[in-house]
C-alpha cells in the first residue's frame, strides 16, 4: 500500500446538513496540492446520517477516502487520536468538518511544513464567532499559558499540521483524557504558527456548550500543569495564617473590652467565604484525582464499529 504524503483525519458528529459541501470544497483543494494525500473520516457515533453518508463518499472516492465509525460518541479529541492511529502520511493535519476553516487554507499549513516544521498551528485572521465568546477565548488562552506554559494562540482552532514523528508521539500516549494541540507542542521541535482565514459555519450548530468549553480548559489545565494544585496550596498558607492572625486578634480584643456582638455577622461571612475556598479546594484535588482513576481503569478510549477501506 503506497504511502501518501498527507493525511487529512476529520471528526463528524451529526453534520449530515454539511458534509457534501465539505466534500465539494475539500477535494479540490487537496488535488491542487500537487501531492499524495489520504482523507479520513472519522465519525464520531452520529445520531444523524453522517454515517451513511461516508459510506458512499467511500465508495464514490475510494482511492483516497478512508472513514472510522466509530460505535459510540467519544468526543472530538478522541475521534481524532482514532484518525491519528489510522494515518499513514508523513505529514497528518486536522480538520473540522463544519467548513468554518476553509479547506483552501490547508495549502498553507503543508507549505509550511515542507520548511522543516513539525508542528503548525492556525490563528484565525477574523473570528466568526459572537464578541463574548472571541473575548472568553482570549482570556482563556491567557490563563492557560500563564499556567501550562504552553503557547497555543488560537487553542480552539483545529486546522493544524502534525509531522509523523509528532504523531506517533501522540499514539504512544494512552491518555484517557487529553488535549491534542497542547501533547503535540510539548513533543514538537520545531513548532510554529500561521493565520488563516475563517467562515461561519456552512450548516447545523456547534457541538460545544458553554460548559464543554469550560470543562475542555479545565482538562486542559489539570492535564498538563500542576499548577493549580500549587497555587491552591499557597492560598491555603495565606488563609491559614491570616486565620490565625485573625484570631489572636479576637483574642486580644476580648481581654482588652470584653464580649463582643457586632462583628457576629463579619465573621459569619467569613466562614462562609472559608467553606467555600475548602470546597473549591477538594473540588480541585478531585479533578486531579478523577483524571488517576479514568487512566489506572484501563478501559478502551473508543470503539470502533467499522473501518471503510481499500485493500490492496
Amino acid at each position: 500500500m503506497t504511502t501518501p504524503e498527507l493525511s487529512v483525519v476529520i471528526p463528524v458528529y451529526n453534520e449530515e446538513a454539511g458534509l457534501q459541501n465539505l466534500f465539494d470544497r475539500l477535494y479540490p483543494a487537496l488535488d491542487k496540492l500537487g501531492s499524495t494525500y489520504e482523507i479520513i473520516f472519522v465519525n464520531d457515533g452520529s445520531r444523524d446520517r453522517s454515517a451513511a453518508i461516508l459510506r458512499e463518499q467511500f465508495q464514490k472516492r475510494p482511492d483516497v477516502t478512508r472513514a472510522v465509525l466509530l460505535a459510540n460518541n467519544a468526543g472530538q479529541h478522541m475521534a481524532i487520536m482514532a484518525g491519528f492511529e489510522h494515518s499513514r502520511g508523513e505529514i497528518v493535519l486536522t480538520l473540522d468538518a463544519d467548513l468554518q476553516n476553509p479547506p483552501e487554507e490547508i495549502h498553507k499549513l503543508v507549505d509550511t511544513m515542507r520548511e522543516g516544521y513539525d508542528y503548525v498551528g492556525s490563528i484565525r485572521r477574523k473570528r466568526q464567532d459572537s464578541w463574548f465568546r472571541t473575548w472568553a477565548s482570549k482570556a482563556m488562552n491567557r490563563l492557560r499559558e500563564r499556567i501550562t506554559r504552553i503557547k497555543i494562540t488560537d487553542q480552539g482552532n483545529m486546522l493544524r499540521a502534525y509531522g509523523r514523528n509528532v504523531i506517533d508521539a501522540i499514539n504512544s500516549c494512552k491518555e484517557v483524557s487529553t488535549f491534542i494541540p497542547a501533547l503535540a507542542y510539548t513533543f514538537a521541535m520545531r513548532p510554529t504558527e500561521v493565520v488563516v482565514e475563517h467562515e461561519e459555519r456552512a450548516a447545523g450548530e456547534s457541538k460545544y456548550s458553554l460548559y464543554s468549553l469550560i470543562r475542555l480548559n479545565f482538562d486542559l489545565m489539570t492535564g498538563f500543569s500542576l499548577v493549580p494544585l500549587q497555587w491552591f496550596s499557597m492560598l491555603g498558607i495565606l488563609v491559614s495564617l491570616g486565620s490565625a492572625a485573625l484570631f489572636v486578634l479576637l483574642i486580644v480584643r476580648r481581654l482588652i473590652l470584653g464580649p463582643e456582638a457586632e462583628g457576629l455577622f463579619t465573621l459569619f461571612a467569613l466562614m462562609f467565604f472559608l467553606i467555600g475556598l475548602a470546597l473549591f479546594g477538594i473540588g480541585l484535588l478531585g479533578e486531579y484525582v478523577g483524571r488517576v482513576y479514568q487512566q489506572v481503569r484501563h478501559r478502551p478510549r473508543y470503539l470502533i464499529d467499522a473501518v471503510l477501506e481499500r485493500r490492496e
